[in-house]
């Protein structure tokens, strides 16, 4: 059995290599499709935010050995798949690719829902996003009939169980930590006062939710918001408990015209606010400052807009420095999370050994009872038609015998020959052998 993990995230790729390998939603039910029919795995979960997009596979053909040929073969036909269905080059992904395994994978999966890897360590939003690609993994394959595999079901609820255990025993949670309050630190920094500035929001997901419920904290008053869907964008304003001017996505422009600060993320895979939209809107606002934040993945502004004057522009990527600072009170806490994550990672692997054996026991049993029947009825046929009843008994015995030890024999040998030891001593205790 064998679990493996393929992922691009903000570590080891920037923005412009991020946006390009997003799963949106069709992409997303494309892939797992395409995995399902070329059998790169049994299950398959797909991991798709602002800062990472990672596969988590149950592939139980694939050897653990990472230097084994048939796991080199593996890693090298995923990494194809993945080239192939993002239209990129492999020279284009070969320095940002990961690939995790086993222990490695399951540490990695726990880390990432706990907010240990994320761009701004704890952040809360993970694990819903987790948890949400787990589920559409499980509504995919219930269309086609099917179950996610048992071990890749059981490491997702571990996994969030992991969470949970972390948000109660440390302090990684204590405070609200996102993208979404970096976005709003950043604006802190160059705006000094809230109250008499216009904010435009584009979207209205729940980052955007977020974002509107930390400016209103710190003082927003005046505040848009423009959605592809008007309701959506009311029933956020509702949730948020401010009055909104609500605006369509065909009316960006007049939200620009009369915004000090932009903050946007939607899930469009183009281009929402172009440079031309800023500049029009900068002439309409006489070049007063404007602020751009673009926490979207594909970008939603064109990220042109920040040469022209008096404009500010900032990606996800540019939020690093302020999450720097929020670095240090999360340490501790996350040395302890790190902690509970070795120790339930350990765990679900003594499940997975524990489940591993009961089905080779079960295997081998089930084995032995079809060989004792085999012989059985040919013993009894011999006897029916008038053999001699000892020799049939005697000849019973001796398949029997030899056919139910060829499999431990040849263990046996295998572990004689690779010089396990320790393998050998255990053998021989439970015969009560000398070692």
């Amino acid at each position: 059995m064998t679990i493996l993990a393929l992922g691009i995230n903000h570590k080891t790729a920037s923005v412009n290599l991020r946006e390009k390998v997003a799963f949106v939603e069709d992409k997303r039910q494309q892939a797992l499709e395409q995995i399902r029919a070329q059998g790169l795995a049994e299950s398959v979960v797909i991991l798709s935010t602002c800062n990472r997009t990672e596969l988590y596979f149950h592939q139980p053909d694939v050897p653990p050995q990472e230097d084994h040929p048939d796991n080199q073969a593996w890693r090298a036909q995923c990494t194809e798949w993945f080239e192939n269905i993002h239209h990129l080059e492999h020279d284009e992904l070969e320095n940002s690719l990961y690939f995790k395994q086993n222990m490695d994978a399951a540490r990695h999966l726990m880390s990432v829902a706990c907010g240990l890897d994320s761009l701004i360590l704890g952040e809360p939003q993970i694990l819903g996003q987790v948890k949400q690609a787990y589920q559409d993994s499980e509504i995919f394959y219930q269309a086609q009939g099917e179950t996610m595999s048992t071990n890749l079901s059981r490491l997702f609820q571990k996994t969030f169980a992991t969470a949970k255990r972390v948000r109660s025993e440390t302090e990684i949670g204590s405070s609200a930590v996102s993208v979404a309050y970096a976005a709003c630190g950043l604006a802190r920094q160059i705006f000094d006062n809230f109250d008499k500035l216009r904010f435009l929001l584009v979207g209205a997901g729940e980052t955007i939710e977020l974002v509107a419920r930390y400016l209103v904290q710190h003082g927003a008053k005046n505040m848009m918001v423009a959605n592809r869907t008007h309701v959506r964008a009311e029933m956020m304003a509702e949730r948020v408990g401010h009055p909104m001017q609500i605006l369509s996505l065909s009316a960006l422009q007049l939200g620009l015209n009369q915004a000090d600060v932009v903050i946007s993320s939607t899930g469009s895979p183009d281009l929402l606010i172009s440079k031309e939209m800023v500049e029009a809107a900068q002439k309409e606002r006489r070049y007063a400052p404007m602020l751009l934040i673009d926490i979207a993945v594909p970008r939603d502004i064109d990220e042109k807009a920040g040469e022209l004057d008096s404009v500010y522009s900032y990606s996800v990527d540019d939020l690093q420095h302020i999450i720097e600072q929020n670095l240090a009170q999360r340490q501790q806490a996350a040395e302890q999370a790190k902690e509970i994550v070795v120790e339930e990672a350990k765990d679900f692997f003594v499940w997975l050994k524990q489940q591993q054996s009961s089905n080779l026991i079960k295997h081998y049993r089930q084995n032995a009872e079809a060989i004792r029947l085999e012989l059985l009825e040919k013993a009894m046929n011999a006897l029916q038609q008038g053999q001699d009843s000892e020799k049939v008994l005697n000849e019973l015995s001796y398949k029997l015998t030899n056919q139910l030890l060829h499999v431990p024999t040849q263990t046996l040998q295998s572990l004689a020959k690779d010089g396990n030891v320790k393998g050998l001593q255990r053998f021989s205790q439970a015969l009560k052998l000398e070692a």
